[in-house]
């Protein structure tokens, strides 16, 4: 077994191309490290969820040139088979460590198995990327990405010609291409051009065409003549949003965003941050200081690849002064306003998401669609005009990009919060105006972060073999497990419960997709006669939500 093991990994290190990894792996194996040896090569990352993401190191448990040259060859493979052979795949990346080499890596293996390739001139935001395929009529796009995970951690997100991220069955098939190839010196890779020029075989780097267009577009998300007033501080978290937001900003009309400095240049090291996710604690306290000195209306913030979108308001209540709003509280206040602005369409939000967006699209007479976690299923709804998921994430402009833009996002807001202060009112005041008329919709989440996944694998079997009867003193009135589908949505791991009593409250648990989290979304609502209520429904379910959290942390035995 132990040799078997060295024997592995010495046959990974003679075909790795990085002279980093290389190093790292040699250094194991000299010094006989045979549990890291064991953890590295235990298994290969697994091609799903869009995609790959892990930490970066040697070896097929982690993210690196290697696996990344057979994931890149195995969807080459996938769109040779499609009849795509000879179609066009934008690459794009961020500015984590690793993410331009596994771009020219990718471009190098699609121009040598027949494809043409074009990489975005530099790291640039996510949507850019999704907003290119469709431009350019490309067959797909790959984006390297870890978007909010930790700093070591690097990931390889894949789009089809319709711009939205692939699902099953595509995730499989291209898996068992990349399970197909025996060693990456069996796939062949070509040498690159000089940007903006394609020549002598090699892929295209483009210019900053695409990157224009995409601005051109953002401004359409706004109504004509808008008030364009609002003072934002802003944050780009140390990734890659900044200059795109700084001139989506200017060409709108808006004041110049307050920058957050020590966050606004790239850095892969995220230095200011625990976790660079604004939805983590601590993660905005530096926005929420340059706040307190500027004196904004509102703060914006973007995770590193700026698909994401954090909204937080003043609040005298509050100790930094300022109050995070929670995804589903942005999601409803988008949807608030495009319905101001005569929106038509379909309105859809994935199952984890706050039933507030449900009511206000039925108030409005528009559709509403719920869909499985992910923009790869909201982007896919037929006649979508806004998708939202409450972990920051929303798309107000399905026609130009078709997944979560935190760009355009960030301009809806600043328009709303600018109509609103000609008011006299605020984003606080407009909540207060939906829970009145639709009823206090609060949530909140029980997120357990493990170390060996095993956990979260014995928390659902728990409970699926004894599920709750009920939580917080509300009776549990329904309990679906989601694995069997139901008559709208696929089958995926997840448990969903309805629970009925002096409220009415809604309980999802499921593992993350993408990092080893158990994660459970809760929801209560309150009925509100008026706004005088609103303090008391308030602290009632809050008090709510931490009782469901705790009996249910007690059921699943977390």
């Amino acid at each position: 077994m132990q040799q078997d093991l060295i024997a592995r990994a010495r046959a990974w290190l003679a075909e790795d191309p990085d002279s980093e990894t290389r190093d790292e792996l040699g250094k194991l194996i000299e010094a006989g490290d045979l549990a890291e040896l064991g953890d590295r090569f235990s298994g290969t990352l697994q091609f799903g969820t869009a995609g790959l993401r892990g930490e970066l190191g040697a070896g097929p448990m982690r993210m690196n040139r290697v696996v990344v040259i057979r994931a890149a060859a195995g969807l080459a493979a996938y769109l040779r088979a499609k009849g795509q052979g000879d179609g066009l795949v934008v690459i794009g990346y961020d500015a984590r460590y690793k993410s331009a080499d596994f771009a020219r890596d990718t471009a190098a293996v699609m121009v040598a198995a027949g494809l043409r390739a074009a990489v975005l001139p530099r790291p640039l935001p996510t949507p850019v990327l999704a907003f290119a395929i469709r431009k350019l009529g490309a067959v797909a796009g790959v984006e390297v990405t870890a978007s909010h995970n930790p700093p070591r951690d690097n990931g390889y997100k894949v789009y089809l010609g319709d711009g939205s991220q692939i699902v099953p069955p595509a995730d499989a098939e291209i898996a068992a291409e990349i399970g197909a190839i025996a060693s990456i010196d069996d796939v062949p890779r070509a040498v690159g051009a000089p940007p903006g020029r394609s020549s002598g075989g090699g892929w295209e780097t483009l210019g900053d065409e695409v990157l224009e267009a995409y601005l051109e577009r953002t401004d359409a998300v706004l109504t004509a003549a808008s008030p364009r007033t609002a003072r934002v501080v802003y944050t780009a978290m140390h990734g890659v949003g900044k200059d795109v937001v700084l001139s989506a900003f200017a060409r709108a009309g808006f004041p110049a965003p307050a920058l957050v400095e020590a966050q606004a240049e790239p850095d892969p090291a995220f230095p200011t941050v625990a976790f660079p996710n604004p939805e983590e604690p601590g993660a905005m306290d530096l926005a929420f200081e340059t706040a307190r000195r500027v004196g904004p209306d509102v703060v914006i913030a973007n995770d590193p690849d700026a698909d994401r979108c954090a909204v937080a308001v003043p609040d005298d209540s509050a100790e930094a002064g300022w109050r995070m709003l929670r995804g589903d509280e942005v999601g409803a206040l988008l949807a608030a306003h495009l319905v101001h602005k005569g929106a038509t369409g379909v309105f859809a939000e994935s199952i984890v998401s706050s039933s507030l967006l449900g009511r206000i699209a039925r108030a409005a007479g528009l559709g509403h669609e719920e869909t499985l976690t992910g923009f790869k299923w909201i982007a896919r709804v037929d006649g979508l005009r806004y998708g939202y998921e409450e972990a920051l994430g929303y798309c107000v402009d399905p026609g130009g990009v078709r997944d979560k833009d935190g760009i355009t996002a960030a301009l809806l807001v600043a328009e709303l919060v600018s109509e609103l202060k000609e008011q006299g009112r605020t984003l606080s005041d407009l909540l207060d105006d939906l829970a009145v008329e639709h009823g206090l919709h609060a949530t909140d989440q029980l997120s357990v972060r493990v170390e060996d996944l095993g956990v979260i694998a014995d928390a659902m079997r728990t409970l699926r073999e004894r599920p709750p009867v009920m939580l917080a003193g509300l009776r549990v009135t329904s309990a679906e497990d989601l694995t069997r589908g139901t008559e709208k949505l696929p089958p995926t791991d997840g448990l969903r419960y309805y629970l009925d009593g002096e409220f009415a409250a809604r309980v999802i648990v499921r593992p993350s997709g993408t990092e080893p989290k158990l994660k459970c979304y809760l929801e209560v609502v309150v009925p509100v006669a008026d706004a005088s209520e609103l303090g008391t429904a308030r602290e009632r379910a809050a008090g709510v939500l931490a009782d469901i959290k705790r009996d249910l942390s007690a059921a699943a035995g977390i």
